[in-house]
């Protein structure tokens, strides 16, 4: 399905206007700060990550709509405030992606995904109302994981980094033999500190091969939920409780679950 470009801005504008009489007419919308919105905003980026993970089109695009909704809605209450406005928001937007962008806009070149992104970072810290340092980008509320690759990766903007994939294995490797001698000791500080310390590696080697972390994790998640679903059902078939199995009972209708999985 494809429109052009006057359907693709009637349909914005068409937006604007429903969101513009909604804030009048509606009690709900009405009251609306930002404040208010900004968990609703949260949940509805998780949905749409649900919906990406999923790969289900009707609900990418629903779960789209209502994020745009959100953003919307925010230059809304911008606007009642004099502060700023939908177009303000998209050229900011456009300005911003125009001056990082040299190997487009500009004279420079850029033959890679890599020189891209350390030149994003240089330009980053050149901006006006830039980072003052590399890490200070990095949002405090991002989910933990997600922080940690962040982090990791915009200190290899910079060239902290190790040169080859194959490196980052020592560190993983050091990392758990600390883990596995601090359990050892029973010291539950340095058992925390040195868990902490190897996950940070282990998402370091995700990223040096070019995996994320959260969707390996997602993908994990999802398997362990069917798989210990199936181990459910199979329990209720029986007219038993999953609490009265054994885990040898348990093992095998994990391993039966495996075996009915597509192959990766």
């Amino acid at each position: 399905m494809s429109h052009t470009r006057e359907e693709k801005l009637a349909a914005f504008s068409r937006l604007l206007d429903v969101l513009e009489r909604l804030r009048v007419e509606c009690p709900w919308d009405r009251e609306q700060t930002n404040e208010s919105l900004r968990t609703n905003t949260i949940e509805e980026v998780y949905e749409l990550s649900d919906a990406l993970l999923r790969g289900e089109p009707e609900e990418i695009k629903k779960e789209l709509g209502d994020v745009l909704l959100h953003i919307v809605f925010y230059s809304r209450i911008g606007e009642e405030k004099g502060l700023y406005d939908i177009a303000d928001v998209s050229h900011a937007l456009c300005d911003k992606l125009i001056y990082r962008h040299p190997h487009v806009y500009g004279e420079a070149t850029a033959e890679s995904t890599d020189i891209v992104l350390e030149r994003w970072e240089e330009l980053k810290q050149k901006e006006k109302d830039g980072n003052k340092t590399v890490l200070s980008g990095v949002p405090d509320s991002l989910p933990t994981l997600i922080k940690a690759y962040r982090i990791q990766d915009k200190a290899r903007g910079v060239g902290f980094d190790w040169e080859k994939p194959e490196d980052v294995w020592s560190k993983v490797e050091e990392e758990l033999q600390e883990l596995r001698e601090a359990v050892a000791r029973h010291d539950a500080d340095a058992m925390e500190a040195e868990l902490g310390d190897f996950l940070f590696s282990v998402i370091n080697a995700a990223r040096k091969y070019k995996i994320n972390p959260d969707n390996a994790l997602s993908r994990t998640n999802e398997k362990f939920i069917h798989r210990f679903g199936y181990i459910e059902a199979k329990a209720k078939e029986q007219g038993r409780s999953i609490k009265d199995m054994t885990l040898g009972e348990m093992d095998t209708l994990w391993e039966e679950a495996k075996a009915l999985e597509p192959k990766a």
